[in-house]
Formats: C-alpha cells, sequence, structure tokens
C-alpha cells in the first residue's frame, strides 16, 4: 500500500523524482521492509476509532504498522492528531 501511495504522490507531483517511478519504486524496495497486507491489518484496519482518518490506504498502513508494532513515518497531520499510531516526522 506504501508503494500505491508514493506512486499516486508521484503521479500528483507532490514529490518529484529524478528517475522513473518503477526504479524509485524498485530502490524502494530493496532499501526498505515493503510489509504485505496481512488479515491481522485487516481486521485492525477496521477497528480503528472514527478519529483516523476513513482514506482505506491509511487505514491500512496504520492498521499495519500497529500489528507490527512500528512507528509510522508520516507528515500527515490527520494520522498524527489521532494519536493512534507512535509517528515519526
Amino acid at each position: 500500500m506504501s508503494l500505491l501511495e508514493l506512486m499516486m504522490l508521484s503521479g500528483k507531483g507532490r514529490v518529484s523524482l529524478s528517475v522513473s517511478i518503477e526504479s524509485f519504486l524498485g530502490e524502494v524496495e530493496t532499501r526498505f521492509v515493503v510489509l504485505p497486507i496481512t488479515a491481522r491489518a485487516c481486521v485492525r484496519a477496521l477497528s480503528l476509532p472514527s478519529s483516523y482518518p476513513k482514506d482505506p490506504a491509511d487505514r491500512i498502513i496504520g492498521a499495519t504498522a500497529l500489528v507490527e508494532g512500528l512507528a509510522l513515518v508520516t507528515a500527515d497531520r490527520e494520522i498524527r492528531r489521532a494519536g493512534v499510531v507512535r509517528t515519526i516526522w
């Protein structure tokens, strides 16, 4: 889901790349562990409080961070304000 989000940000011009999106995403995959969408994350996404953003991608990414015990790197103010997921930014 994070890779899709990066691709969409690039398509909207919110992220500027000096290489193709395919090359960039490939580089992300080599430098970071890209976790799959799991059943546990899907179930957790459904139980996030109403204060958490409604966007399905944001909910899956946040739920994945929760079930894996990880902090989420994000500049998204709504996610940070919800206080549900530990964030870094």
